[in-house]
């Protein structure tokens, strides 16, 4: 996810974005086409693009071409997910870094094997938070860092989580 959008700015159809990647200029440049999630309202293009006090503006296009003129068009693309395709994604220096699509999908495994539960979303608030499902259990949130996440296996699936006391029980 490279943004998400927010609310409408002004009455001419611009929205704001709340921006998660740290190349906005090239992402969000004019022309570029972007997924959404959910799917079903985009791919949208990037029309125009500014800054105003720190906030990205952008004017977009929706998938049959047609730019968003007006306010009621904005907020209809309130809170929809802005994505890159995949094969867009520049290779990642850090062995230690990776893309939310690699995590989503891996087994959660304990130090000693046991199941855990599966990887369904990656949470990005203040931290990054691993959202597991687990087999008749409520979700929980674990906090991505090497000292409860010691092992990323991408190439056998899984992930091992090595939780501190009381974070099962959550």
């Amino acid at each position: 996810m490279v943004g998400r959008i927010g609310r409408p700015h002004g009455v001419r159809g611009q929205v704001t974005v709340e921006v998660r990647t740290d190349d906005p200029d090239l992402r969000f440049a004019p022309g570029a086409t972007l997924l959404t999630e959910p799917a079903s309202r985009g791919p949208l293009t990037v029309a125009g693009m500014r800054w105003h006090s720190g906030t990205l503006l952008l004017t977009l296009a929706g998938p049959d071409g047609e730019v968003v003129v007006d306010r009621e068009g904005a907020d209809a693309l309130r809170n929809t997910q802005l994505l890159v395709p995949v094969e867009e994604l520049p290779e990642l220096d850090d062995p230690d870094s990776f893309y939310d699509h690699q995590l989503v999908g891996l087994a959660a495994v304990l130090p000693d094997g046991t199941p855990l539960g599966e990887v369904t979303g990656v949470r990005h608030e203040g931290t990054e938070l691993l959202v597991v499902r687990r087999p008749g259990a409520a979700d929980l949130l674990v906090p991505f860092v090497s000292a409860i996440v010691p092992t990323v296996d991408l190439a056998g699936g899984r992930v091992v989580v090595d939780p501190p006391e009381g974070l099962l029980d959550l």
